[in-house]
């Protein structure tokens, strides 16, 4: 079974402490859809998060 992951946007954002809540919530709600959301942490700036949409 060959599975690939598509990436369909990506934004940097300010981090906040709260924002893997949202990404969560969209990852639980938007599954079915074959969508799902990744965050990461900007290597170069640290107060800069990396929120990435993936169609899977």
């Amino acid at each position: 079974m060959d599975s690939k992951i598509e990436i369909l946007s990506t934004v940097t954002v300010q981090h906040s402490e709260d924002l893997y809540k949202i990404v969560d919530l969209l990852n639980r709600t938007l599954k079915r859809d074959d969508l799902m959301f990744g965050l990461a942490l900007d290597e170069d700036d640290q107060k800069q998060a990396i929120f990435t949409i993936y169609r899977t």
